[in-house]
């Protein structure tokens, strides 16, 4: 299960995810990548599925995982009051923006890629499209 071994504060503010990634938003590692197209807050269960699914699909080749979920999200018990503080932690999220590559995969022809990234999207609550490595 994904998340952080230690953080600095137990609990963040929920912040804003306005703008497109500066960072993170090319092909790096792999040949092709799955690319973000809306701002989104992805679970951790979310990234293991599309992780599985990715790798079910693919008999050989490497993939990369481009996001963590290192931001906490909390959450009070059903039918309370309110006020009495901020709720315990209810699990761990990655802050996606529109552009940054989620995951990357290598060593695949171009049709087994396509295949096993649009069922990794299948997975993810956000729309996706499957980018190539440009040539520089």
């Amino acid at each position: 299960m994904l998340m952080p071994k230690k953080v600095k504060y137990r609990k963040q503010h929920r912040g804003r995810m306005k703008g497109v990634a500066s960072r993170g938003n090319k092909v790096d590692f792999g040949d092709f990548g799955l690319q973000a197209l809306e701002p989104a807050w992805i679970t951790n269960p979310q990234i293991e599925a599309a992780r599985v699914a990715l790798s079910r699909s693919m008999k050989k080749g490497k993939i990369w995982i481009r996001v963590f979920p290192d931001k906490p999200y909390t959450k009070k018990p059903t039918e309370t009051r309110m006020g009495k503080g901020k709720g315990p932690v209810e699990g761990w999220v990655a802050v996606v923006k529109p552009g940054k590559i989620l995951f990357e995969i290598g060593g695949v022809d171009r049709e087994t890629a396509q295949e096993a990234l649009r069922l990794a999207s299948h997975k993810l609550p956000i729309k996706t499209r499957v980018v190539e490595r440009s040539i520089d």
